[in-house]
């Protein structure tokens, strides 16, 4: 699935999700009706990138041989 954002000809915004990038093509070939005023001239819209946050990085592994006798330096 992939959302588009869209633009009508009158001038309203909206979202709209589609299968993949040839079900947006043949929907736009029939005409994608605005929710707003029902026409069917809509086209693509100019989207920012949806980035996920990052995430912290993960604490490092003990080293080779564990973390036998005195402890684990991760947990100090």
């Amino acid at each position: 699935m992939i959302v588009y954002a869209l633009h009508c000809a009158c001038g309203h915004d909206f979202d709209q999700w589609f299968d993949n990038m040839a079900d947006y093509d043949t929907e736009k070939a029939a005409g994608i009706p605005c929710p707003s005023c029902g026409g069917t001239e809509a086209a693509k819209a100019i989207m920012a990138p949806r980035v996920g946050k990052s995430q912290p990085a993960p604490a490092p592994a003990c080293g080779p041989g564990g973390c036998s006798g005195g402890g684990c330096p991760m947990m100090m």
